[in-house]
């Protein structure tokens, strides 16, 4: 079955760096649309990146230029880094799949890890 596991998750001080990554296995990781969420109590989980199984990226306006989505198929692992952190960047981030490229497009992921909190200050 499809199993998604998040880790590097942290606490960070406002303009720092922080790489999470997230362990895919169960599934076709290169076939598969992926993407990073995030979540902040009291509203809805929005999409941050998003990478197809092409390669193609796409980010929220909020993290362009500042976060990098990327994976490594070899690896099963998906990685976001991200720089120059805010405030407003915190919450608890999860990796997402999908084997459909539409929804991966719209965001729309059936697969979920268990999430990796961060914290900026």
């Amino acid at each position: 079955h499809v199993q998604l596991v998040e880790s590097g998750g942290g606490s960070v001080q406002a303009g720092g760096s922080l790489r999470i990554s997230c362990v895919g296995s169960g599934f076709d990781f290169s076939g598969y649309q992926m993407g990073w969420l995030r979540q902040v109590p009291g509203n809805k989980r929005e999409r941050v990146a998003g990478i197809s199984s092409e390669g193609a990226t796409r980010y929220t306006d909020s993290v362009k230029g500042r976060f990098t989505i990327s994976k490594d198929n070899a690896k099963n692992t998906l990685y976001l880094q991200m720089n120059s952190l805010k405030p407003e960047d915190a919450g608890m981030y999860y990796c997402a799949a999908d084997p459909d490229h539409y929804n991966g497009e719209v965001g729309i992921y059936n697969y979920w890890g268990q999430g990796t909190q961060v914290t900026v200050s």
